[in-house]
């Protein structure tokens, strides 16, 4: 599930790949703001065909906060 998020990260956010790593932080690390978390979400929905709880999706601090709730979905 990394690898797949890291490829949303990269290709539609434009994110360098060596920044993501499961520890980053969305916000601080990876400098996403708040629309560009909403659109993270709108990819993962979209190519996952998984619908993200938009209460569960406000608290993604980190890489791993979204991959561990992409894997509870999957």
């Amino acid at each position: 599930m990394f690898e797949k998020l890291k490829e949303i990260l990269v290709d539609d956010m434009q994110i360098k790949e060596n920044l993501i790593t499961m520890d980053a932080e969305l916000i601080n690390d990876l400098d996403m703001n708040s629309i560009e978390l909403s659109e993270l979400v709108l990819a993962c929905e979209e190519k996952f065909g998984i619908e993200i709880d938009e209460e569960r999706a406000k608290n993604f601090v980190t890489v791993k906060d979204v991959v561990d709730y992409m894997e509870e979905l999957a």
